[in-house]
């Protein structure tokens, strides 16, 4: 599959492009199978990452029962995630110099490191503790690359109309590793005041031990993909699979500046990082949220992990759409927003059910958060694939470090203000609405551009 070799005369374009000319000289093409080795060993990662991060939100009433955690520290731990990607600058100059596989290999280790820290069997539980952070601190470490990567690694192994399939899968999987954490958590680890069957789990000591073999477990996992990138992770393949992917990019300071400077970019930016931050935030203390309204840490880990899931599956769906209808991104994500508005504010009101005398029953509970995290996390591909769009040709791994760095930022200072506001929680609903329908006024006046499709459509003919 590949370019037919034309004259000089023909290699001109039709059409001018509005950013500056950049190397588009016609380049055979080809795609290889091992692109989806590349995606599943990036996308197991990206799994185990998000599944680490949110280890303790839906199991806090047990790990306060066995570790002693109070409220702000299980608001503490999810915040780690943010706070680990300060060094965010770092990470996007070693993708942008090194390759891809440099900078997740180092991702990955800091991933076994910390896993690793966190299962040790400490009996003197102040030491556990500080372990214990310092473990979800590493794993926050190698999300600059795992969160960022994705477009890059789409636009480097596959064909212009696989990227946006390929930019979900890697972007939405440690989505839906925080996802199978409100499964996996609540199933494995009984709760104090818990029942299975005729037993009754108030023994601290069974309480630890289930906790134990999830820390376990999950090391033994990172272990085993550590070890898989270290044998077997290519950059980028021996033939680019279309123009973009050839195509010369700008330096690492000159991106930066191009970025800053860009005021379509930032109100994009804006329009994505809010709700993404403040809904990571959210459902990283879903549990909390929910126990005032009578919803046990079971329900609370079933409605987490369906939210999210839902959201998986429909922007794996909506990016597959996107890959055949090229253009209609902002259309997408501004009907995407319209329905996270509705259901985020039915959710609010419904939690207030003293004040509003809504209905507040499991079924109610369960729609209106699954439908929040359906229309919220699957933009997420789909915002991403329109600021490489908007600014091609800053390169893909750090126009989306930016963007991520962002909405950690939010997700921060989310969870900064919830270790001073923790004994009412209803804020954090309000947040989440307004939130939303922030991002849907961003996106109504923003005007878009198709730079880089432009490029493999018009340019390689």
């Amino acid at each position: 599959m590949g370019a037919v070799e034309s004259t000089e005369g023909e290699r001109e374009p039709l059409l001018v492009p509005s950013q500056p000319a950049t190397n588009t000289q016609p380049v055979f093409s080809r795609v290889y199978m091992r692109r989806w080795v590349v995606l599943t060993m990036f996308s197991l990662l990206g799994f185990m990452q998000g599944l680490v991060w949110n280890t303790w939100g839906p199991i806090q009433i047990s790990a306060k029962h066995v570790f002693g955690f109070s409220s702000t520290d299980i608001a503490v731990l999810v915040m780690w995630g943010p706070v680990g990607y300060l060094p965010w600058l770092l990470f996007m100059w070693l993708m942008d110099k090194k390759g891809l596989r440099a900078s997740l290999l180092l991702s990955a280790f800091f991933m076994v490191l910390g896993a690793a820290l966190r299962s040790v069997p400490l009996k003197d539980l102040h030491y556990r503790r500080w372990m214990i952070h310092g473990g979800q601190l590493l794993n926050g470490l190698a999300g600059p690359t795992i969160m960022s990567a994705g477009p890059l690694l789409s636009t480097t192994w596959f064909a212009p109309d696989q990227r946006a399939t390929a930019t979900a899968v890697a972007s939405l999987i440690s989505y839906l590793g925080s996802a199978c954490a409100f499964l996996i958590g609540p199933l494995a680890v009984p709760a104090p005041n818990g029942t299975v069957g005729s037993t009754i789990y108030w023994n601290q000591n069974h309480i630890g031990d289930r906790i134990q073999f999830v820390l376990y477990a999950e090391v033994g996992m990172i272990a085993a993909l550590f070890v898989a990138v270290l044998l077997y992770f290519p950059s980028r393949p021996p033939i680019p699979p279309s123009v973009a992917a050839a195509s010369q990019r700008l330096s690492y300071r000159n991106s930066i500046c191009r970025l800053l400077s860009n005021m379509r970019f930032l109100m994009i930016a804006l329009a994505y990082s809010v709700p993404t931050g403040v809904v990571a935030g959210w459902a990283g203390v879903l549990d909390m949220i929910l126990t005032p309204v009578k919803v046990s840490q079971v329900d609370a880990g079933w409605i987490g992990f369906w939210s999210i899931v839902g959201g998986c599956v429909f922007g794996v769906a909506m990016a597959r759409f996107a890959d055949y209808i090229r253009g209609m991104l902002k259309l997408i994500l501004v009907l995407m927003f319209a329905g996270a508005s509705l259901a985020a504010t039915w959710f609010t009101l419904t939690c207030l059910t003293r004040l509003t005398h809504l209905p507040s029953t499991k079924a109610t509970l369960y729609t209106s958060c699954i439908l929040v995290g359906i229309f919220i996390n699957s933009s997420v591909p789909i915002f991403l694939e329109l600021f490489i769009e908007t600014v091609y040709p800053v390169p893909e791994g750090i126009t989306c470090g930016v963007v991520t760095f962002l909405s950690n930022l939010f997700t921060g200072l989310m969870l900064f203000c919830l270790t001073f506001y923790f004994t009412e929680l209803s804020w954090l609903n309000w947040c989440l609405t307004g939130s939303c329908i922030f991002s849907l006024l961003l996106l109504l006046f923003f005007r878009e551009s198709y730079d880089r499709l432009y490029l493999d459509v018009f340019v390689s003919v």
